[in-house]
């Protein structure tokens, strides 16, 4: 059991690695160390829930614990600029490794691993689109 933990927590490193290496790479604040922690600590409290259950308790209680904690640690990085927003994806970033992370503590690695590269996809190839530009030139 012990050794799956470990796998458990090396590869929810190496997914959230993956997300932050795109994010490190246009410059971004949460790249990959900070995203690989974020996936590697749900992963880990996700195991410890599990690991810990009884009858009595309900591992789900952590997995919501850990959504609300990193959706404040999300918020935080949202920043108001004159005419702007800033932060978004990365809060939206720092929430999906973290949903990462509780996959592969859960066992759900095929689903982790076609979560990752969804949003690595969605992060690397959609920001190549003009999509933001052009809604702000419809909206004005």
């Amino acid at each position: 059991m012990i050794l799956e933990n470990i796998f458990q927590l090396i590869l929810s490193g190496i997914l959230g690695a993956i997300i932050g290496i795109e994010r490190e790479a246009i410059g971004k604040e949460a790249g990959v160390r900070t995203l690989a922690l974020v996936s590697i600590a749900s992963c880990l409290f996700t195991i410890i829930s599990i690991e810990s259950s009884s009858p009595e308790s309900d591992p789900l209680r952590i997995i919501a614990g850990i959504a609300t904690g990193v959706g404040f640690l999300g918020a935080g990085v949202i920043i108001f600029r004159r005419d702007h927003i800033e932060g978004l994806t990365t809060a939206a970033t720092l929430w999906l490794v973290a949903a990462l992370g509780c996959a592969v503590g859960f066992g759900w690695y095929f689903l982790s691993f076609a979560a990752a590269i969804l949003a690595f996809f969605i992060l690397y190839f959609l920001r190549k689109l003009p999509l933001e530009r052009e809604a702000k030139k419809i909206l004005k």
